[in-house]
């Protein structure tokens, strides 16, 4: 009798988990979220959400869309997919450190590792959903990047170390990637 309650308990759960759903309830395309039908609730769908997002990490491969950019997306949508109201939800962008190679426009990005840059449609729809996406000038002078070189979806601000420094005293959440 235990044997079979095992079993049914491994085939209802492998059969539940196959048959969630992957939405993208703020960013089409990017940042996919799974649904969790059986999750516990404790998100504040009435309250105000602030998210400082820093990517500093380079991407693993030039060739695709890289994971960290990608959060970006995976963070709104998740809070929406929540249930926060995205005039509520609040999220900014800041890259600098060994993440700046990986938003050149596709000319510069092509140059210097052989291939268009696969991130160029997610920054546009982040921008689209009204995410603010900064790049450090201090790692752009540090490591020698022309500015004009950079994605268009970017505005350049004296420092990420700034930027940061300030939206935390706004009340922003810091994640780091």
């Amino acid at each position: 009798m235990k044997h079979l309650f095992i079993v049914f308990a491994l085939i209802f759960g492998c059969t539940l988990v196959n048959a969630q759903k992957v939405v993208y309830p703020l960013i089409p395309v990017y940042g996919p979220v799974t649904e969790v039908p059986f999750a516990v609730d404790i998100i504040d769908k009435k309250g105000e959400y602030k998210v400082l997002v820093d990517i500093t990490s380079p991407s693993a491969n030039p060739k695709e869309i890289s994971e960290f950019f990608e959060n970006i997306a995976r963070i709104a949508n998740l809070h929406v997919a929540g249930g926060v109201n995205p005039k509520k939800l609040k999220v900014v962008a800041v890259v600098h450190g060994g993440a700046v190679p990986f938003i050149l426009n596709n000319e510069t990005y092509k140059q210097k590792f052989g291939v268009d840059n696969p991130n160029l449609p997610l920054f546009t729809a982040i921008k689209n959903a009204g995410i603010p996406l900064y790049v450090c000038g201090q790692t752009l002078f540090k490591r020698k990047v022309d500015p004009a070189t950079i994605a268009p979806e970017f505005e350049t601000v004296l420092s990420a170390i700034t930027t940061i420094s300030t939206f935390v005293n706004k009340g922003y959440v810091f994640l780091k990637f």
